[in-house]
């Protein structure tokens, strides 16, 4: 639906490209983990995206669910590191505008649905 196309592959190389972020611990850090903000994002994103869908049958709703939980676990793997530790402010905004662009593929997954 979305791990498996071209798109997502592209964000994952996109994301490793931009390992150096995380590679470092400084700058400003709040209590949050990288986790924290990373599980957050992709789950606030998902539930914008039912808002936005809500004639979406249920089986599709759980498809779309286990597709975030497996960006969860990429994002884990590939950000092992950093993972649990407080996420810094170039983090959090790099995190924020990456799982944006991996809403978009959630969208245009849905819209195929239609």
């Amino acid at each position: 639906m979305v791990v498996n196309t071209d798109g997502y592959s592209a964000l994952i190389e996109y994301l490793a490209s931009n390992l150096d972020i995380f590679s470092t611990e400084e700058g400003e850090t709040g209590k949050e983990s990288v986790e924290d903000v990373a599980t957050d994002m992709v789950a606030s994103n998902i539930m914008a995206l039912f808002d936005q869908n809500p004639e979406l049958h249920s089986s599709v709703r759980f498809k779309l669910l286990k597709e975030a939980d497996a960006v969860v676990a990429d994002l884990g793997e590939v950000l092992a590191n950093t993972w649990f530790k407080a996420a810094t402010n170039e983090q959090i905004a790099f995190l924020d505008e990456y799982i944006a662009l991996v809403k978009n593929l959630f969208d245009n997954a849905v819209a195929k649905y239609d």
